[in-house]
Parts: structure tokens; C-alpha cells; sequence
């Protein structure tokens, strides 16, 4: 397997029929580094001739349409170890959330190895998101450069329009399927290969590489007589996935779908699953934050010491958040930065053409006109003692993302009031400023209270004679 810095995260698919507005969701947290600092980028539609990719991690490379369409994207600080564009909405209404790192197992890469001149996850987001108008489509120029290029590494990439959500895994170098998570269902994954069994005879929800069933044939890697499992036939089934994975996958499905009793070390968890109620956007920022609330694995509560064993889904190196939600013309780019369970999601629009000054700054290293490291600072502050500062941070986010959320609706109905193109551009241009400067601001006075309250707890403290 080719070696690169690619992230360990956890994903979310909803369908629109599963959700409380009919719109589909799909999200994930980008875990890699607790001191990357990512950006927000909007990309204007444009034409750009001898356009051409070539990575900074390893031997891929391909050229690219010469036109190329507008986008979002979070991509990192520098591109010096990759871009990195990992989450985004085009002009058209295409969603792509790359990637949800996986495994694929040693007796299928034996047979067709990953490839260093094959596409990694740095390169997913810039290559095809930009050049789709459906999620199919993307789904189709993704096999094309799978075809072309190889792949580097074992994958899953969420892809979404407003009509249908897929869930895309890649198992070997040639290799891979694509499934279509039904409209009133949900999927989570985390970190191991998730589609389960795969009808090769229904196309619409069903989308494989060409020759994947005579390549487990002719190698003998499954019985003709049993039902094609792709997460059997190509995933792995070892002691890390049990206390890595699965248990987030549990934990999420416990959240959405509380009345199904499962375990959290079981390779037997459904990768397709109803809910017991509407999924709202709340509910799926709550699993993105989740760190087994409430449970005896909670890693934040001290008294789970001894029993806080399984991997949360909201861990301190998470880079970025996103959830990217659309129904029909109305979408929004969710972007949280930093550790999710302490952080809000702020909802900007993704056909914005500039991008809040906070959202532009900000590298490996603190730094104060940094949205990402303003987070962080006040993270850090509350991490110092999480007893005493916990609850207030949490307050804290709570009343903001209450603030966004209403400062978004009241915006929706000036930015579908106005038809004038340009006053529309510069009124999203607008919300977006004022919706991340208010996430900002509300951070920089938690901040200042934090300070404020620890000046005290400094171990240098002494009690004075109170004559002196």
C-alpha cells in the first residue's frame, strides 16, 4: 500500500426521504493533525487553458477540462504536502466529501496492488468536483480515472445531488463499487470498508467497476454460490477494526436509531440503516460530535477511565467538519473547524465569491486572525479543566449555532427575494461575512471569559496575609 498523509475519519449519508426537511446530507470529520489549520475557498467558473494536475505526494498526474465550474472547497493552509480540497458544493448542486480513509485486505492487494502513480484522497475533491453536474456523473468521470490512472489507496467518497446520495469505496488499484444509499435511509462508516452485499443487476443503486466479479472469480476470493459481499471480499476483519471502527458506526446508528440493539466490537453492523425518527441537521452535527455521550466509553468523563476504550468520532485532531446539504436550489456548506463536540458549524453558502477574512488565514502555528487557531484557543482553554469549563463552552456553542442557524433563515428569504444576479452574489457575499465574523466573535468572548475565570488557578497562586 502506498504511504501517504491521508486522514482517519468518520462519514454520514442521509437520504432526502430520511430527513426532516427532505433534503440530503452528507458529511464527515476530516481527522489528521490537531495542528493544520484549514481554509475556506470559493472557486469562480472560469476556463483554464493547458490545465493540468500533478501531485505533490506522489507519482499522479492527469490533465483536467480546460473549463472548469464553480465550487467550494476547505482546502489545507498549503499545498506543499497536498491540497487537500477534501469537501465542497459545485455550481450545479454536485456535493463530494473525499475521502473516508479505508483498508483493504493483504489477499486482494496481492492480486492488484495500489499504485503510486494512481489517484490518493489530496487529489479527489480538485480532479472531479469541479467538471460534474450530477452525482452520477461524478461517479462516472471518477471510474474513468480509476481506469486511466489506477488508485493509490484503499478510499470512500461521498458524492450527493439534490436528487440522490452514493457512497463510493475503492478496494485494489483497479477495483471498486459505488452504492446509492436509499432516500429514506442512512449510512455511517469509519475507517473500514462499509457496502455489504452488491446486486450486480440493479443499476440504480448499484454502480461497479467493469470485470470486478471475474476478478473474485478467477482468483478464487469468494464462492460463486454465496451473495457478492464486497466488505467480506475485500475489507478486513482484524482486533483494530473492532476497537477503531465498528464502534463508531455503532455509536452513530445508537444516536439515529435507538431502538436497534447492537454491539459496539461487532463486524455485523448494517451499513445501511433506518432511522426511528426524521434526521434533522442537528441530529447529524450530533453524531459528528458524539464521543459515546452518556455511555461507559465516553473518553471525556474521568470516571470511564477503565472503560473508555473504543475511538470517538469527535477526537482532538480533527482539521475540519463539514455537512453538505441540499434541496433543490437551496444548499449549504456546513463547516465546522477544529474538535466538532466543542465547535459550531457555521452555515455558509457555497456560491459565495469571497471568502471571510477569517477563513483565509491561518498555518500550522497560532495565529490571531486564524478562524481555525481562534477555536482552538478557546479548545484549549477549556481543555485546562474540562470539569470547570466544559459546561461553559458548551453553552457557549449551543446559543451560536441557535445564532447562525436563524441568521441563515432570515438570509434565505432576502438572498430567494432578490433576482437581480449581481445584488444576490454580493448579498451572499454578505451572509457569509456575517455569519462567520459571528461565529468568530462569539469564540473571541468565550475566550476573554475563560482567561477571566482561570486567572486564579495558576499553580504560582498564594493566599496573602489579608493585613498585608
Amino acid at each position: 500500500m502506498i504511504e501517504s498523509n491521508h486522514s482517519a475519519c468518520t462519514s454520514i449519508l442521509i437520504g432526502k426521504n430520511a430527513t426532516t426537511d427532505g433534503s440530503i446530507i452528507i458529511g464527515r470529520n476530516e481527522d489528521d493533525k490537531p495542528n493544520c489549520a484549514k481554509h475556506l475557498a470559493f472557486h469562480e467558473e472560469k476556463d483554464i487553458p493547458n490545465n493540468h494536475f500533478k501531485s505533490n505526494l506522489n507519482k499522479f498526474e492527469m490533465d483536467l477540462p480546460t473549463h472548469r465550474y464553480a465550487y467550494s472547497s476547505t482546502p489545507n493552509w498549503s499545498d506543499k504536502k497536498g491540497v487537500y480540497e477534501e469537501s465542497g458544493i459545485n455550481q450545479f448542486g454536485v456535493a463530494m466529501s473525499a475521502t473516508e480513509t479505508t483498508y483493504a485486505n493483504d489477499q486482494v492487494q496481492s492480486f492488484d496492488p495500489f499504485k503510486k502513480t494512481g489517484i490518493i484522497e489530496e487529489a479527489m475533491v480538485t480532479c472531479i468536483l469541479p467538471y460534474v453536474k450530477t452525482a452520477r456523473e461524478a461517479i462516472a468521470r471518477f471510474a474513468k480515472i480509476i481506469k486511466d490512472h489506477t488508485a493509490g489507496e484503499s478510499d470512500g467518497i461521498l458524492f450527493a445531488d439534490p436528487k440522490e446520495a452514493w457512497y463510493f469505496e475503492i478496494g485494489t488499484a483497479h477495483y471498486w463499487v459505488a452504492q446509492r444509499i436509499p432516500d429514506d435511509c442512512y449510512a455511517v462508516a469509519a475507517n473500514e470498508l462499509a457496502i455489504q452485499e452488491i446486486d450486480f443487476n440493479d443499476s440504480d443503486n448499484f454502480i461497479t467497476a467493469p470485470g470486478l466479479q471475474k476478478f473474485v472469480e478467477e482468483h478464487n476470493l469468494w464462492p460463486n454460490n454465496k451473495p457478492f459481499n464486497w466488505r467480506r471480499i475485500f475489507g478486513t476483519h482484524n482486533l483494530l477494526d473492532l476497537t477503531y471502527n465498528t464502534a463508531r458506526v455503532w455509536t452513530g446508528q445508537r444516536i439515529l436509531s435507538p431502538s436497534i440493539k447492537q454491539e459496539p466490537s461487532s463486524f455485523d453492523i448494517p451499513f445501511i440503516q433506518k432511522a426511528d425518527h426524521p434526521i434533522s441537521i442537528t441530529d447529524a452535527q450530533r453524531v459528528l460530535r458524539d464521543h459515546y455521550d452518556g455511555t461507559k466509553y465516553d473518553v471525556a468523563n474521568p470516571v470511564n477511565k477503565d472503560t473508555a476504550v473504543y475511538r470517538p468520532i469527535s477526537v482532538d485532531f480533527t482539521e475540519e467538519s463539514h455537512l453538505l446539504q441540499l434541496k433543490g436550489k437551496d444548499w449549504i456548506h456546513w463547516l465546522s473547524l477544529g474538535i466538532t463536540c466543542q465547535n459550531v458549524y457555521v452555515p455558509f453558502y457555497p456560491q459565495g465569491s469571497v471568502v471571510p477574512s477569517f477563513y483565509r488565514h491561518g498555518k500550522d502555528k497560532y495565529a490571531s486572525n486564524s478562524a481555525y487557531w481562534i477555536y482552538k484557543e478557546a479548545q484549549v482553554l477549556a481543555d485546562r479543566s474540562w470539569k470547570d469549563y466544559g459546561l461553559q463552552l458548551y453553552q457557549a456553542r449551543n446559543a451560536t449555532q441557535q445564532k447562525l442557524s436563524q441568521m441563515r433563515a432570515e438570509y434565505d428569504i432576502k438572498v430567494d427575494k432578490e433576482k437581480d444576479p449581481a445584488k444576490k452574489l454580493d448579498l451572499i457575499n454578505k451572509a457569509n461575512k456575517d455569519l462567520a465574523h459571528t461565529a468568530v466573535k462569539d469564540y473571541q468572548e468565550l475566550i476573554g471569559k475563560l482567561i477571566t475565570k482561570q486567572i486564579k488557578k495558576s499553580p504560582l497562586h498564594f493566599r496573602r496575609d489579608p493585613d498585608l
